[in-house]
């Protein structure tokens, strides 16, 4: 990948993050310092679940379980919020093996000082499976996600034998507070992105509701870049183009992938 003429590779290149708003900052400042325009809409809010009860009860029974489940950054999170919350110290989960979903998630963990046992070769549910299918049977799960997640993971894991507890840690919701900013952007040719980056199939579906429709949109020239194959299946499904995906299923993944495919 060479530079341009203005010295950083995306120099000119408008890019709309739809991360949640607290997590866009990463993703933003990276594609800043490679000359992007920035635009921060978030397709996505994160939400406490209705009740911490599931949670907490599976928190305080953690002896009863031989493996312990995260998806996500944001499982992470609040499952570190209600150990504090409940004044349970993180080394009371240190007994169990802990599977992580992907690098983030392993950093998010270790930061609470617990040892991730396994990231799987690929950051998608299916790998996570594969993962732990000889490990798993028999075995007590707790899976910590998000209220609406697909269900490979319990399904699959019950397959083999193990006995798998969902807990909801948080849920997703669309932000109102978008669909204004984010119809003015896109039918402003002055200030429609050239691409805009997906990192999850919630933020693919939100994108559709803020715009009150799938895909098929009159946005002929604007890129759709994907985290990974789940959500370019997303896309596809709301009739949506994938014209990048990234190889490797994490915020650099993508950043690389966009930087690949310089001409947008």
């Amino acid at each position: 990948m060479t530079e341009t003429r203005r010295g950083k590779p995306l120099s000119g290149v408008r890019i709309l993050v739809g991360r949640a708003r607290h997590q866009a900052s990463v993703l933003s400042a990276k594609l800043k310092a490679l000359g992007a325009e920035i635009i921060e809409i978030p397709f996505i809010e994160i939400r406490p679940p209705q009740t911490y009860k599931p949670l907490d009860s599976a928190l305080k029974r953690t002896q009863e379980y031989d493996w312990l489940i995260l998806t996500s950054v944001n499982g992470v999170e609040a499952l570190g919020q209600r150990l504090k919350h409940l004044r349970i110290k993180p080394d009371t989960l240190a007994h169990l093996r802990i599977a992580a979903i992907g690098p983030a998630t392993r950093e998010a963990i270790t930061k609470l000082g617990l040892k991730v046992a396994i990231v799987p070769p690929r950051y998608v549910a299916e790998s996570v499976v594969e993962s732990l299918r000889r490990k798993a049977i028999g075995k007590r799960v707790l899976l910590v996600r998000a209220k609406v997640a697909r269900d490979v993971i319990p399904r699959e894991l019950r397959k083999i034998g193990a006995q798998v507890d969902v807990v909801e840690a948080y849920e997703t919701v669309v932000p109102r507070s978008s669909k204004r900013e984010l119809r003015l952007v896109m039918n402003d040719p002055h200030r429609q992105p050239h691409l805009i980056t997906f990192t999850s199939s919630s933020t693919v579906r939100n994108f559709a509701t803020l715009l009150g429709g799938r895909g098929r949109l009159p946005y002929a020239e604007v890129k759709f870049a994907s985290i990974g194959p789940v959500t370019s299946a997303t896309l596809r499904e709301l009739d949506f183009p994938v014209d990048i995906e990234a190889k490797e299923y994490t915020i650099p993944g993508l950043i690389k992938a966009i930087l690949a495919t310089r001409k947008l």
